[in-house]
């Protein structure tokens, strides 16, 4: 029987400036991966297709890297980003390791409110056997639940940074934009 982890955040984060364009920065999908995770371990793979390497987690005395493939999908005024394949770094070959991710961002006219969730399952592996499975399943829950806190507190930091930088400069080429338009109005 697999070992099975699972964990899950909400936000429910106020935007006082600006929250009008938040459906439109959503749809950045460059720009919100890359607030939302570590743009060091990110690549873009295709359009809304991302390959990222989660930081090193370390279980007992057993070390391995996840690597995730996301997926990112428009629905209204949201992101859905899911994990479509997963991998383990460190671990060898595993057959059975499936990680799930499900993580969906929705603009409302005062904020942002999401909900995440993260799911893992695994067999136990024979450097594992000793421990106790529950210990072992709590332990990759806290994991787990450390993941996602870390996502969230980089939304409500580093992605509502970047999205008022990004009004700045959608504010910046509007200006010039209608000082091009006058410019040329003048001259005809």
């Amino acid at each position: 029987m697999p070992l099975a982890f699972k964990a899950s955040q909400h936000l429910d984060l106020p935007v006082r400036r600006q929250a009008q364009n938040l459906p439109a920065y959503l749809r950045q999908d460059d720009r919100l991966i890359a607030a939302l995770l570590d743009g060091q371990q990110l690549t873009r793979i295709g359009p809304g297709r991302y390959r990222y390497l989660v930081t090193k987690l370390q279980v007992f005395q057993l070390q391995v890297t996840p690597v995730v493939i996301l997926e990112t999908e428009h629905q209204d005024e949201s992101i859905v980003m899911r994990a479509v394949d997963c991998e383990l770094e460190g671990l060898g070959v595993v057959d059975d390791f499936k990680l799930t991710l499900e993580a969906i961002l929705n603009a409302t006219p005062t904020g942002l409110v999401g909900d995440a969730s993260l799911a893992v399952q695994v067999s136990q592996p024979a450097l594992l056997r000793l421990i106790p499975r529950r210990l072992i399943e709590s332990t990759g829950e806290s994991i787990l639940s450390g993941i996602l806190i870390g996502i969230k507190a980089r939304v409500g930091q580093q992605l509502l940074s970047d999205f008022h930088r990004w009004c700045s400069s959608i504010e910046s080429a509007k200006k010039t934009t209608e000082k091009t338009a006058a410019v040329q109005g003048s001259r005809a």
